[in-house]
């Protein structure tokens, strides 16, 4: 424990002008008095370590120390900068703020950054990652219920293994003890998440789980050809922006994705019809049928009584 204190000084006086020992006791809740006898091991170790007087005085190191830089680019430790900063927000990871201080003394000065990263985390619970992280690296098993694509609700025991952040949600992926076997879920479906208090033994095989890029198809694989009007342009190329695009003079445009078995995809059919008037589907004629009858289903709701 002192050794590592030892070393997380030594980069926190890198990285700033001065810093006060009251202010590292804090920091490190121990004494000043051990703080100062730290110093006294940080400048017998042979670190360049000055005492400022007055009344903003303290510690700091010798102007023009440096680290070596040698091991990591500027643009690599900057890089790596900016994706820890936001995991350690989302999962206020005291670990990763100590890694940041030390890469910060390999970084460039460059006031501003040419990459920034929003895990976006406003769609799912905080505590629930947080929990999640802890589950993982404490081996804890969970407890939670699910709603799934088909809006079935079921209750879960997981042995989580690791944490995705894709598609612009977060997903856990683990060892599904009510299934007997590995499991991928969404957050935002998860609700009543818990620890218990089982553990389990780290997963030391651990098969992947499937992808867009590695997923067999099920079925019978038709393109999906529907016209999308100009004030719906930005939220379909959002949801479909590696689709075959065609453009027309009146600003309107012509989507062909392929799709497996549409007529059952029903997160198809939410996404079309949360368009709106946006949006006309062209292809297949089934499926057009289908989106025609979810529509008078749903003014049916509406219907003057």
């Amino acid at each position: 424990m002192k050794l590592e204190r030892l070393i997380s000084i030594i980069y926190k006086l890198l990285n700033h002008e001065v810093l006060s020992a009251s202010r590292l006791a804090e920091e490190f809740q121990v004494s000043q008095r051990t703080i100062y006898r730290d110093i006294d091991a940080i400048c017998a170790a042979g670190f360049p370590v000055i005492s400022f007087q007055g009344h903003k005085g303290g510690y700091g190191m010798m102007d023009g120390y440096k680290m070596e830089k040698s091991l990591l680019g500027s643009y690599d430790v900057n890089s790596l900068i900016t994706v820890l900063s936001s995991l350690s927000t989302v999962f206020e990871d005291a670990r990763a703020q100590g890694t940041i201080e030390r890469l910060r003394t390999v970084g460039t000065q460059q006031q501003t950054s040419s990459l920034e990263v929003d895990l976006e985390t406003h769609r799912t619970t905080p505590d629930a990652l947080r929990d999640l992280r802890t589950a993982i690296t404490e081996c804890k098993v969970i407890s939670f219920d699910y709603i799934n694509t088909k809006n079935e609700y079921t209750t879960r025991f997981m042995e989580p293994v690791r944490l995705h952040f894709k598609y612009r949600n977060w997903y856990v992926y683990g060892f599904c003890r009510s299934r007997q076997d590995y499991r991928e879920f969404r957050l935002s479906r998860m609700i009543h998440l818990s620890l218990t208090e089982g553990s389990f033994q780290p997963h030391l095989d651990v098969p992947k789980e499937a992808t867009l890029s590695n997923r067999e198809w099920k079925g019978e694989v038709r393109d999906v050809v529907f016209r999308v009007s100009t004030d719906a342009l930005a939220e379909a190329l959002d949801h479909f922006h590696q689709a075959d695009k065609q453009f027309h003079d009146d600003g309107s445009m012509t989507m062909r994705i392929p799709v497996d078995q549409p007529l059952e995809a029903r997160w198809l059919c939410s996404f079309l019809l949360s368009l709106g008037s946006g949006v006309e589907v062209l292809e297949p004629l089934e499926l057009r049928e289908i989106i025609q009858k979810q529509l008078r289903n749903a003014l049916q709701l509406y219907e003057e009584v």
